[in-house]
């Protein structure tokens, strides 16, 4: 048996990303054994859970220090096993501020590191720059333009692809979709997708509720809301931010399982930034992204974000493809005006689904699994260990 893999992502998309890429690891080396942090995803595709990531999981710099104490115990944690049970590799996914004093650790201790999906130094903090190329052995980037921004900075990036060309698949048609979930076809199917952390959707599920009020108080056509339920988020969490209250007024309908047959189905989608506008974006459905964060944290991103764009499929495509609503712009009234395009006007919707098969195009070939499992066996070869 070969020695250990230490593996750590904080939030769902890299705890996706995560599960990913250990089973592509282990198609390529099946002895390999893994332990780290992660949530549902990580867990299932056989790796050690030292700590439940969903404890960590926090929206902008300001809001961390409400969960110092898991922070905390949590680095305590994951550094004590990594210096008794000394891993051959540490994985780490996004997450930088947490992942990079990990980092700091391994490298003390003699230990290589594969970053995989990098954190958005691009944006902001470029400063971080210096810190990964002197702590990280390699780097595998998933958006396009990452691997020449780090390699004009001398660090060591390779575009492996993004993973979601790999998970992105449809199982059943609209069609079956609707019959499965007792929708009409003929009506309109709009997917709400406001998050995967407490933070987000009480900030977020309001203003998409009463959006989706408004919208099926003005529009004669009957509209289907579909919300999107994720692994880390509870019902009782979506009855907080008031779903049983605007159940009266809309027909709005709990998505747990199907996600991309969900999304497929859908006419557009309402959804937060991150890495759920590219799975749209792949499927090519029209949408409004939405984002807010605390007054505080949204002063200090004013002051250090560099970039005109905060949605990956804006930032890919180089131009304004999709709508942007961010903070004061986040509001009902908003959403109702920009979704009201995407449904009742098809000049709108057609120019949309051509941006996004740009999107699509630039992501490349799939396969970005297992390109990022052949980089970290490459770093981790040297040291592999066999009976």
């Amino acid at each position: 048996m070969s020695a250990p893999i230490m593996i750590v992502a904080g939030e769902a998309s890299g705890d996706m990303h995560g599960a990913h890429l250990v089973r592509a690891m282990l198609k390529q080396q099946p002895d390999l054994v893994f332990y780290g942090m992660g949530g549902v995803e990580l867990g299932a595709a056989g790796v050690e859970l030292l700590y439940d990531a969903r404890k960590l999981a926090v929206v902008g710099a300001v809001e961390v220090f409400s969960h110092l104490a898991d922070i905390i115990a949590a680095q305590r944690l994951l550094k004590k096993r990594m210096k008794q049970d000394r891993p051959r590799l540490l994985i780490l996914i996004d997450f930088p501020d947490f992942n990079l004093m990990l980092a700091r650790k391994a490298k003390r201790l003699g230990i290589p590191v594969f970053y995989y999906v990098s954190p958005q130094v691009w944006a902001w903090r470029s400063g971080r720059v210096k810190t990964i190329g002197r702590l990280v052995d390699a780097i595998g980037v998933i958006l396009p333009f990452e691997e020449q921004f780090y390699r004009d900075r001398k660090v060591d990036a390779h575009y492996v692809g993004n993973p979601l060309l790999d998970s992105v698949h449809v199982e059943m048609s609209r069609d079956a979709f609707v019959s499965r979930y007792e929708i009409d076809p003929d009506h309109k199917i709009v997917g709400l997708f406001p998050g995967s952390r407490k933070k987000e959707i009480s900030a977020l599920l309001p203003t998409f509720l009463e959006a989706a009020k408004r919208m099926q108080q003005k529009y004669q056509k009957h509209i289907v809301f579909l919300l999107s339920l994720a692994s880390t988020i509870t019902e009782d969490d979506l009855k907080e931010s008031g779903l049983e209250e605007y159940r009266q007024f809309v027909d709005i309908r709990l998505v747990r399982q199907n996600r991309y047959d969900m999304m497929a189905a859908c006419d557009a989608a309402v959804t937060k930034s991150g890495t759920v506008t590219l799975e749209l974006a792949i499927l090519n459905v029209p949408m409004v992204v939405v984002y807010k964060v605390s007054p505080s944290t949204y002063f200090l991103g004013r002051l250090l974000v560099k970039v005109k764009n905060f949605s990956l499929v804006n930032l890919i495509a180089g131009d304004f493809v999709v709508p942007e609503l961010l903070q004061e712009q986040a509001n009902p009234g908003s959403i109702e005006v920009e979704l009201a395009f995407l449904l009742f006007d098809e000049y709108t919707r057609k120019k949309m689904q051509e941006g996004l098969a740009l999107v699509r195009a630039r992501l490349g070939a799939p396969g970005a699994s297992d390109q990022a499992a052949r980089l970290a066996l490459g770093i981790l070869k040297p040291a592999i260990v066999t009976d």
